[in-house]
């Protein structure tokens, strides 16, 4: 061993270099980082925020996190399968009047209600996927299209449960003083409450999919998306697993309705107009169909930023040209969505500089 070796210069030299790859190794190690943050931010939304904002703001945040599970479904859709659909906002809908009709006419506990609405609205979604398994791309956006235009008419004519009698479950005599908005247990009566029930909600729904995109269901999923005719010819039940996916992303939009019939203001059926499904898939493609963040993204994107925008006075035009702007740079620059470039973007630049200082280190 060489004297220079063993000089301390040599040593407070290496220092440097040493930390600056520690850090960048915990950079390229997302999933420590990505656990740690999830539970800060959920302990956060459950425990602070409540007691930081008012009211009106809490139910802007409840509205959030109902959304995200909305927007979570389609994500799974598009981005592990690949299937482009335009139903989801017709589906919440289904899921409230399920749900309605459930709390107007049965006693279920609040729990088991959301369940069966769920189970419900995820058999709904799998009678409309089945004309639509072998269509992908345009035509399949399209036929969910008009499936949701048909449910929307069916849901005018026929109006949301205000505890009436029949199959339907509405009564004109009572329009004006029962409101379509279901029940909730003492419990469940104040905002905070409803919020915290919505998150915790919308985090079961989360983790339902992490499940899925990690297990066979997943994997599946990804070969379909890749090439139907390679997933065929390896095995795999095509059939089976797009109806799996509708199913499981209409039982997140059904449980997603039954929280919104729960919250205040009630139901109408002009409340889901089927434009809103152009708008819907235009925020998960800005928020990302690739990462589990994406789906928060849009839901903030979706819910949070009109009001942000009418809160400090300006157009509502503007919000049009936004998300207009948002999708042509999602398109051009980032496929994969907001949530998913830059967090990429840092770890290939931290792989960058680490190369750099590999190779600094080799040279010497």
């Amino acid at each position: 061993m060489s004297v220079a070796d063993e000089s301390p210069e040599a040593g407070v030299t290496d220092r440097p270099r040493a930390s600056a790859l520690a850090l960048l190794s915990s950079i390229e190690r997302p999933a420590a980082i990505r656990a740690g943050v999830v539970a800060a931010l959920f302990l956060f939304a459950l425990l602070a925020l409540p007691a930081l904002v008012s009211t009106f703001w809490l139910q802007i945040a409840t509205t959030v996190a109902i959304y995200s599970i909305v927007t979570l479904s389609l994500a799974l859709l598009v981005g592990r399968v690949g299937m482009v659909s335009l139903g989801q906002i017709a589906l919440l809908a289904v899921g409230g009047w399920v749900a309605l009709r459930l709390g107007f006419g049965t006693s279920l506990p609040f729990p088991l209600m959301l369940l069966a609405t769920g189970l419900i609205t995820g058999a709904v979604g799998t009678l409309i996927g089945l004309p639509a398994l072998r269509l992908s791309g345009l035509y399949l956006a399209l036929i969910t299209l008009m499936a949701a235009a048909a449910i929307t008419v069916v849901l005018q004519v026929t109006n949301f449960p205000n505890g009436g009698s029949g199959f339907t479950g509405y009564s004109g005599a009572l329009a004006g003083t029962v409101s379509s908005s279901l029940h909730r247990p003492a419990p469940l009566a104040s905002s905070s409450a409803f919020f915290r029930v919505a998150v915790v909600v919308a985090a079961l729904m989360f983790l339902l999919g992490v499940a899925h995109v990690r297990s066979r269901a997943g994997r599946a999923w990804a070969a379909i998306r890749q090439s139907q005719p390679s997933a065929i010819a390896a095995g795999v039940n095509v059939t089976l697993y797009k109806l799996w996916a509708f199913a499981l992303a209409s039982f997140m939009t059904g449980v997603a309705g039954g929280l919104l019939a729960s919250s205040a203001g009630g139901l109408s059926t002009y409340a889901f107009p089927t434009q809103d499904s152009i708008t819907l898939i235009a925020v998960v493609l800005m928020g990302g169909v690739f990462s589990f963040w994406g789906p928060i993204v849009a839901a903030l994107l979706l819910k949070l930023l009109p009001e942000l925008l009418r809160n400090w006075g300006l157009p509502p035009d503007l919000l049009t040209i936004l998300f207009g702007l948002g999708v042509l740079q999602v398109m051009l620059t980032a496929p994969a969505g907001l949530a998913v470039q830059v967090p990429k973007d840092l770890a290939n630049l931290s792989r960058l500089i680490r190369g750099r200082l590999a190779s600094g280190t080799a040279a010497e």
